[in-house]
């Protein structure tokens, strides 16, 4: 990505139009890699980024939802103290490095002092130092002496910039002629390897034009470089978006660079959110899965040992209808089974140091013992398959999910069941986050997300309204509104594609779909979310599909 000294060039040109003469109402720290400053500038009140992480280090303006901790870390104080109610006067690019200076006139109530905050934008050594009179006041990242004896970030000692690239200054016209004589290969390698301050992407884009003239090659290059000139986009490659560009041909079109900016780690940050906290709910539901299926194992072991229980009642009761021919001592005995049609003659093992009448009693006691056994172990086989299955569910509804909407009643779901801790509180209950909707034929389809949704999907179902749920495999329910009408058979079919996408049943072939007025459709009390039960159904083989072109955005 060229979050480079020429891209943050324009980017400090942008934030200084935007944001000079802003004052500064709040300052959060919502991760420990960034710190946000809410400024009312302009005559509305904008949120100005600044991101140390490796990936996504920047400083832009952004209105991207960011949470503020309910401890601020030390930094944030800091910044509080020395910055609460400071108007900013001046945004620049520090000469031509991956770094920003924002001046702040901050006036107490007795005092007043002028206070610049770094932001070196530099991947993973991207860092923030509030300074006054050249001071280092505090950063985000401390280094001390035994970490980097070259430069050292600690309160008390004076800033100093990082040390130069061993690279030609692009700035300085007669160093970059001398450079850019010895190149002889590839332009973009070259400019990369020998001129500082330049991302490859921004080599590449610098060499797409160059003059094949040797002696305009300079003058090209440092014309590009230091050009007002932009045209703002974000490179896209697959529909994702792949870089952003202060100066690029094609991609998509955005007005300035910072919002070209803001778009594209927008997106990249939603999506790393979003492959997180997937993963982390998905490794919650399989360590609750592994759990189950060993708590179901276990169950299921016990029963097969109580497999023999018939055969011990009978045992017992052949032992006391042939008492008076068995002596004292034996270690077996034959006697006719005549619980079996045939009658077959059967051996009996005996413990010689019982009595035949003890022996009998021993059969009936492991007898009555297993059919207690097997008595306890139903009611708990049921519910551990039962929890099983809704663990399935919740993971099948997990392996569907598109979006950070998809993920939220999902993680509700799990804190439902206890494997996270329930959430603070809120005085506002958020708004219900919405099906899936497509409109097909002059109907109204709607499809659950998740298991929350499904039964607030049935709640919300008149009677007359048709309900489809893929059969055998776990899938979202889908509600057609028939609004009194007779749903088409194009409808219906197309409902119960739909409902086979949203399956497990997705990567198949002629998937069987089940569908019934959702008057047949009912919530047993106390029952998990999601599971239902019904009845006078009709059964559909479809082919899974989407219906995109029917989907409401």
């Amino acid at each position: 990505m060229p979050q480079d000294a020429f891209t943050l060039r324009h980017i400090a040109r942008e934030l200084h139009a935007a944001l000079a003469g802003a004052k500064v109402n709040k300052i959060i720290q919502p991760s420990r890699d960034e710190v946000d400053l809410i400024v009312y500038a302009g005559g509305r009140t904008r949120k100005l980024i600044l991101n140390t992480n490796a990936s996504f280090a920047r400083a832009c303006i952004s209105d991207a939802p960011r949470q503020a901790p309910e401890v601020a870390p030390n930094f944030c104080m800091l910044l509080r103290k020395h910055l609460s109610g400071a108007t900013l006067l001046e945004v620049k690019q520090i000469a031509f490095e991956r770094i920003l200076s924002f001046t702040f006139d901050c006036a107490g109530e007795f005092s007043r002092a002028r206070r610049i905050l770094y932001a070196e934008i530099m991947g993973k050594y991207s860092n923030l130092i509030l300074t006054e009179n050249g001071t280092v006041t505090g950063a985000l990242k401390i280094s001390s002496l035994q970490e980097n004896f070259k430069r050292v970030l600690f309160p008390g000692v004076r800033y100093a910039l990082p040390d130069p690239q061993d690279k030609a200054d692009p700035a300085d016209r007669q160093a970059l002629a001398s450079c850019l004589a010895a190149c002889t290969g590839d332009l973009a390698d070259f400019l990369f390897a020998h001129v500082a301050g330049l991302a490859y992407p921004t080599c590449r884009l610098i060499s797409e034009g160059a003059p094949q003239n040797a002696d305009a090659l300079p003058a090209y290059v440092y014309d590009y470089i230091f050009s007002d000139e932009t045209a703002p986009a974000v490179e896209r490659v697959g529909g994702e978006a792949k870089d952003f560009h202060a100066r690029f041909a094609g991609g998509e079109r955005y007005e300035t660079v910072n919002a070209a900016q803001d778009a594209y780690y927008t997106e990249r940050e939603n999506k790393r959110d979003f492959s997180e906290k997937k993963r982390k709910l998905e490794s919650l539901l399989l360590s609750r899965k592994k759990k189950e299926e060993k708590k179901l194992g276990i169950l299921l072991d016990r029963e097969r040992e109580c497999g023999d229980m018939d055969k011990n009642r009978i045992f017992g009761e052949l032992i006391t209808a042939n008492i008076y021919a068995i002596p004292k001592g034996a270690d077996f005995c034959e006697a006719v089974n005549y619980y079996e049609e045939s009658a077959p003659a059967v051996r009996i093992p005996l413990d010689k140091a019982l009595t035949p009448p003890q022996n009998a009693q021993k059969y009936f006691k492991k007898y009555n013992k297993q059919k207690r056994t097997l008595a306890a172990i139903a009611p708990q086989k049921r519910e551990a398959e039962a929890d099983l299955d809704y663990t399935a569910s919740a993971l099948s509804s997990l392996a569907r999910a598109e979006n950070m909407l998809d993920l939220a009643e999902i993680e509700e779901e799990v804190r439902a069941a206890g494997l996270l801790p329930p959430e603070p509180k809120k005085k506002k209950a958020a708004a219900p986050i919405p099906f899936r909707a497509f409109r097909i034929g002059g109907f109204s389809v709607f499809a659950g997300r998740n298991n929350v949704q499904n039964d607030r999907l049935l709640r919300e179902a008149q009677p007359s309204d048709l309900w489809l749920h893929a059969q055998k495999y776990h899938s979202a329910h889908v509600i057609v509104r028939a609004e009194g009408k007779k749903v088409p058979d194009p409808v219906l079919l197309a409902a119960a594609e739909i409902c086979a996408y949203f399956s497990d049943g997705k990567a198949g072939d002629k998937i069987p779909v089940d569908y019934c007025a959702r008057r047949f459709v009912k919530k047993p009390p106390k029952a998990k979310a999601g599971f239902v039960l019904y009845t006078d159904f009709q059964t559909l083989l479809v082919t899974p599909d989407r219906h995109v072109k029917d989907e409401i955005l």
